[in-house]
């Protein structure tokens, strides 16, 4: 089955107001063109609201995706934001289960498993759900335990119609902004066996339609060589999509 790539920045916590908005005008300039392939933008909270706005004036093909949501709809929730929240600013995607939430934040698998169960409840945008093991759960050969562990947790109870649409990121820990990235055979041997467990949880059509991204320290320079896998669906960047020119390379230099 052929699968539309997507890469999607994450930018974290950078960039003002001002700056994401000069950054989407020139990177919608370079990018409006571009057919054969998706590419997204998730960006702070503060700036959500405005380059919903641009996204929507521009007619532009660039998705705009939210870096995290609670699972409630409203509430004594100090500091966090909800589904409709970023709906209301035009979001299309939310990243769910980034390493940082999971190992600086300490959310677990449950919590993350009722932030999908919000998304496939109200069904209106789609979830970036990432995956990926510590360096020393590496070491110890239990890469593909913690990865069967968080898709089986994360997951359940998600059905395949909802799971056809979300985007999984596979993120080995130890490769995030630290500028050592994963080999491709080793990223393929991961995307592989995950996409065998999406199988085992949901059916082969279903996990054939679920698009896996790589990332982990991607860059304009090594793009190439985990697209050119076929098994490989795009990338999540960090460092590398914070500039124009930079994200404009690792979308196009493949």
């Amino acid at each position: 089955m052929k699968r539309k790539p997507f890469i999607a920045a994450n930018w974290k916590m950078h960039k003002s107001i001002e700056e994401g908005i000069s950054f989407f005008n020139s990177f919608h300039e370079k990018v409006k063109n571009i057919s054969d392939r998706e590419t997204g933008l998730c960006v702070p909270y503060t700036m959500l609201y405005e380059i919903g706005k641009l996204k929507k004036h521009l007619n532009s093909p660039i998705a705009l995706g939210a870096e995290n949501m609670h699972f409630e709809e409203q509430g004594a929730f100090t500091g966090e934001i909800s589904h409709d929240m970023l709906l209301e600013c035009g979001v299309d995607y939310v990243i769910i289960g980034h390493s940082e939430r999971r190992h600086v934040f300490g959310e677990t698998d449950e919590v993350l498993n009722k932030k999908m169960h919000k998304l496939q409840s109200k069904n209106q945008m789609k979830a970036i759900f990432c995956i990926g093991e510590l360096l020393e759960e590496r070491e110890a050969g239990k890469t593909n335990e913690v990865l069967r562990r968080q898709m089986k947790q994360g997951l359940d109870g998600i059905t395949k119609e909802f799971a056809s649409t979300m985007v999984v990121a596979y993120e080995p820990v130890w490769a995030i902004g630290t500028g050592v990235s994963a080999t491709k055979d080793d990223a393929v041997n991961a995307i592989t066996f995950v996409r065998k467990e999406l199988n085992e949880l949901y059916d082969e059509e279903t996990a054939q339609k679920i698009r896996i991204q790589y990332g982990g320290s991607v860059k304009p320079n090594n793009i190439h060589e985990y697209m050119d896998s076929e098994e490989i669906d795009g990338a999540l960047v960090g460092g590398a999509a914070l500039k124009v020119d930079s994200f404009v390379q690792v979308l196009t230099k493949w």
